[in-house]
């Protein structure tokens, strides 16, 4: 079996591709920074799922500090690829600190190619984003549309990632796949994205602020499938772009009222304007990741509400105050505080 690198490995995304890998038999090796952009105790128990799995092992640490990185990587020993999706996301906050956005997607980023390059690893997967499409692009979006025009510091430091990750391929001819993720959900989400939001709101009965008049598209995507999509991204590609999305676009009216219709609650909906960041819709056209990844999303809306909604119900006494949560005042409580002065966390027996 093969060895691999996920970074972010704590993260939405990254903890179920580092789970995927896991039950193929693979060994995993995850490192994050645990960054407070929202609660780490979401974090912590993400990791405590991944090590039930002896191959697993979590080293804190951050991709920022290349040298520091490099060194650890290198005491991973033989490493067959790297998933890179450790990144700042959110697009409203990178207009407020677009020089932290620059400084972890680009120069961690740019860190990342250089372990592959100085360790020769022969394969690199570097997640990308849909938002590097801009608003100007003829839908379903393709590969080949123009990125050149992002609407947002988060958006502009994905779009500078990719250009670096070809330079690299051309210069040291690294195998570089670049899935662009759309709109990504699920049980454990993100708290400051709409999904996990506008359950938390409908299952509290609290008032859900929706930006616009919830008439933007967005083409919704099961965390699930985007993992299958990352790993299958591990094939050989030279340098590739694949879009990663459901191909089924729908309102966010849709995604409220089929929230309601699962949790038998009715939404509270306060309304705002809308954000001159967010476009008005965004649709992955994947024949490409069809083709040549053998990847097709599976699972619908409804069945990934359902299953999100019941991660909220099972999790709720802790899940509720996610977005309460503020650096000053971090409790992790039952779920235990991970010591931030450790460079690695013996989740499993491999761990350093």
């Amino acid at each position: 079996m093969s060895s691999y690198l996920v970074t972010g490995g704590a993260g939405f995304i990254g903890a179920q591709v580092a789970e995927l890998l896991l039950a193929q038999g693979h060994t995993v090796h995850a490192v994050d920074n645990l960054s407070e952009f929202y609660s780490p105790i979401l974090k912590q128990w993400r990791l405590e799922q991944l090590g039930r799995f002896p191959a697993f092992a979590f080293h804190y640490d951050d991709i920022e500090y290349g040298d520091r990185f490099l060194e650890l990587a290198r005491s991973f020993g033989p490493l067959d690829g790297v998933i890179h999706l450790a990144a700042r996301a959110g697009v409203r906050p990178s207009v407020q600190s677009p020089l932290a956005y620059f400084q972890t997607n680009l120069l961690g980023t740019m860190n990342v190619l250089e372990v592959c390059r100085q360790l020769e690893i022969p394969k690199v997967v570097v997640a990308s984003s849909s938002s590097v499409y801009g608003e100007h692009n003829a839908m379903p979006y393709r590969e080949d549309g123009d990125s050149n025009r992002p609407l947002s510091p988060y958006a502009a430091s994905k779009k500078a990632a990719e250009e670096l990750c070809f330079t690299y391929h051309h210069l040291y001819r690294l195998d570089i796949s670049l899935p662009r993720f759309f709109t990504v959900y699920g049980p454990a989400g993100r708290p400051d994205m709409s999904m996990f939001r506008f359950i938390q709101a409908i299952v509290e009965g609290e008032p859900l602020t929706l930006l616009g008049d919830g008439q933007q598209v967005r083409d919704f995507s099961y965390v699930g499938d985007i993992a299958r999509g990352v790993v299958a991204a591990l094939r050989p590609t030279r340098y590739r772009i694949f879009n990663l999305g459901a191909n089924h676009p729908v309102t966010l009216n849709h995604v409220i009222e089929t929230i309601e219709k699962a949790s038998g609650r009715q939404a509270i909906i306060l309304r705002q304007a809308a954000d001159p960041t967010d476009v008005p819709a965004t649709w992955a056209d994947v024949s490409r990741a069809r083709e040549e990844l053998d990847w097709s999303p599976a699972i619908g809306l409804e069945e990934g509400v359902a299953t999100a909604l019941q991660w909220y119900l099972a999790n709720r006494e802790w899940a509720r105050g996610m977005n309460d949560f503020s650096p000053a005042s971090n409790d992790l409580g039952s779920i235990g505080r991970i010591p931030a002065s450790e460079a690695a966390i013996p989740i499993s027996p491999l761990a350093a």
